[in-house]
């Protein structure tokens, strides 16, 4: 029997001896380390600006090893929930358990021990912090993947768990929710839309292959209301850095600045909707990137 490429790529990394350091690989590609880190970062960066004189390493650290693990915990669920559509994506059908180099028990129970100990890490700081961090995992990997494949309005859903550590960093201090908290919830929620369309553009057809409903479509292609509906949230950020001034959260000098970078924002968005071709929305990916860790150097510098 004549084996396809996939199946001869599995073949092959069966055949390799599965060693501790293979394991220890399989368990970082698992969890999605380099996205669950940049999710800890979202935490972190609120918590030094709202913290300012009153910071505690005691918290900060608290506050990353929770993080980091409830937001491994949801990865790691999502791929156990996803290993059959990720065998139908190139950039997926190597993960651990679409390749059948982990068993779902082995899955279930790194991420049962991430979600335990994280969400004990968050309720230390404050009980509204483990609270948040359990309601965020279950919104990412109950409800975000799942609906990922029925309906586009899962983008709007899986940004509430996007936005929700940003909040948490600003409670670690706060110990409730305040208003400028939720101001840099909004920042964070907002942010998401065009970022992740432009990621979801550029990879689109794999994610039509395997039948996930994340973008428009239109006679097989992407909706080209998605480029206006791009403009539309990058222009909301704008408003929400002037609501943000106007509140008396930040002076006239952050504001300027937070206006320029999201105007640049706004500008990458504009050509993502008059071109609507891979170049823009690669180019709007890639500033997404810096947007939000720049706004927060902008807020903590602000502080000093």
């Amino acid at each position: 029997m004549k084996l396809n490429q996939k199946e001869l790529n599995r073949v092959q990394v069966k055949s390799v001896p599965y060693s501790i350091r293979h394991k220890w690989a399989d368990m970082l590609v698992l969890i999605k380390y380099r996205l669950t880190l940049t999710v800890v970062i979202t935490a972190m960066l609120p918590y030094i600006v709202v913290a300012q004189g009153d910071f505690k390493w005691s918290v900060f650290i608290l506050l990353g090893v929770g993080g980091y693990l409830v937001a491994g915990a949801a990865n790691a669920l999502n791929q156990i929930l996803e290993r059959e559509y990720d065998r139908h994506m190139a950039r997926t059908e190597n993960r651990p358990l679409a390749a059948e180099r982990m068993n779902i028990s082995e899955a279930l129970v790194i991420a049962g021990f991430m979600m335990l100990f994280g969400i004990v890490s968050l309720s230390v700081i404050h009980p509204l912090c483990g609270f948040l961090g359990m309601v965020s995992l279950i919104t990412y990997a109950f409800i975000y993947t799942p609906m990922k494949r029925f309906n586009t309005l899962s983008v709007a859903v899986g940004a509430i768990p996007g936005a929700l550590p940003v909040l948490i960093g600003t409670i670690a201090h706060d110990g409730t929710i305040t208003v400028f908290g939720m101001v840099l919830f909004a920042f964070q929620f907002i942010w998401q839309f065009p970022h992740f369309w432009a990621i979801g553009w550029l990879s689109f057809d794999q994610y039509q292959k395997a039948g996930f409903k994340l973008l428009p479509e239109k006679d097989g292609e992407v909706d080209p209301s998605l480029g206006k509906n791009t403009l539309l949230y990058s222009l909301l950020f704008i408003g929400m850095v002037l609501v943000g001034w106007i509140a008396g959260f930040y002076s006239v000098l952050p504001a300027i600045l937070m206006l320029a970078l999201t105007a640049w924002y706004a500008w990458k968005s504009f050509r993502f909707f008059r071109e609507f071709d891979r170049g823009s929305a690669r180019k709007l990916m890639f500033s997404s990137f810096m947007i939000m860790p720049l706004i927060f150097i902008i807020l903590i510098v602000s502080t000093l």
